[in-house]
């Protein structure tokens, strides 16, 4: 698999700034340089399983993929939160399915900001869509839940035309998957990028964020999501941003159904 160069890195690096979304080639998919806080590497986050058994296999595969980062590690921990309305807790991610309606989209990933620090993210699956043949299939599930769980760690997608041949990466648009439902290098170098320094905090054990019902996503109502910032290439918006005021922000990645 292809390696970054050293300038490489260095020229990812010097496009990240904090609020800035950035699109520059393949590998340089942060989306703003936002991450989590963390004190040591790796930084190990906590995915909540709040999933069905006809998605644990999925869960499993992408927490064990992204844990080959070199800067994080994942464990999948019991779920805290109704799959139905997957409430945020802090200083983890909640992983969540049900059927949430035939509102057009089948994965989200809601992401809560401080500053240029993550503190919270849920990640949902739509089983109103699973259920049809087109897409109840193990390359499309695992596609799906290993890109919204990428998000969460401050990635953007490395390409957004459904119809490019694929980067055989999650991360990557496409109406094919079956070469796209892992993570590839360019990622785990973008994740070395995005965390490449160290912080005097960690927030996946922070308490301080205080999340109250006026800063609750509406998944059913995308004016709830915040204004719209980046489209993919057939023209539909693929992230929004909403200002929850004093620093705080919440992002909203999608990735709609044909």
């Amino acid at each position: 698999m292809f390696k970054f160069s050293n300038f490489s890195k260095f020229a990812a690096a010097s496009v990240l700034s904090l609020g800035t979304l950035v699109s520059v080639a393949y590998a340089d998919h942060s989306w703003g340089g936002y991450h989590w806080a963390r004190t040591a590497n790796p930084l190990t986050l906590k995915l909540g399983d709040n999933v069905s058994t006809s998605w644990d296999s999925y869960l499993a595969l992408a927490s064990s993929d992204w844990s080959l980062s070199s800067v994080l590690d994942t464990v999948v921990v019991a779920g805290t939160s109704n799959p139905k309305n997957c409430r945020a807790t802090l200083g983890r991610i909640e992983v969540c399915n049900s059927k949430y309606g035939s509102n057009g989209w089948l994965g989200i990933a809601s992401v809560w900001t401080n500053g240029e620090h993550i503190v919270q993210a849920t990640t949902k699956l739509n089983d109103s869509y699973f259920v049809k043949p087109a897409y109840n299939k193990p390359e499309w599930k695992a596609f799906v839940m290993c890109q919204e769980v990428g998000h969460v760690f401050g990635l953007n997608h490395q390409d957004e035309d459904f119809n490019n041949p694929n980067l055989d990466t999650c991360m990557d648009y496409t109406s094919n998957p079956l070469s796209n439902q892992h993570p590839n290098q360019h990622d785990y170098d973008m994740l070395d990028t995005i965390y490449a320094h160290l912080d005097s905090t960690n927030t996946s054990s922070q308490t301080a964020f205080s999340q109250g019902a006026s800063d609750v996503v509406n998944h059913d109502d995308p004016k709830s999501w915040g204004k719209s910032i980046k489209n993919s290439a057939d023209g539909r918006p693929s992230l929004y941003v909403r200002d929850l005021g004093n620093g705080k922000k919440v992002f909203t990645h999608v990735i709609w159904a044909d």
